[in-house]
């Protein structure tokens, strides 16, 4: 499996970041939702999308506005 460069990854991040602004507060999750359907089709692998979303939720942080 190939990775992103930091530099990419920051690139994909600010972009990602922007589209989120870009959906609004009442469409984020929806938004969010979307993107990761599409990227899980791209992987094509149930198992590794399943392990991603756990990744993602394990230690999730609590939003804090000194963040």
């Amino acid at each position: 499996m190939s990775q992103l460069s930091p530099e990419a990854r920051d690139r994909v991040y600010a972009e990602c970041a922007h589209a989120i602004s870009e959906a609004g507060p009442e469409r984020e999750s929806l938004f969010l939702a979307r993107l990761a359907l599409l990227l899980f089709e791209q992987l094509g692998d149930e198992a590794r999308c399943r392990a991603a979303l756990a990744d993602a939720l394990h230690e999730l942080p609590l939003p804090s506005l000194s963040a």
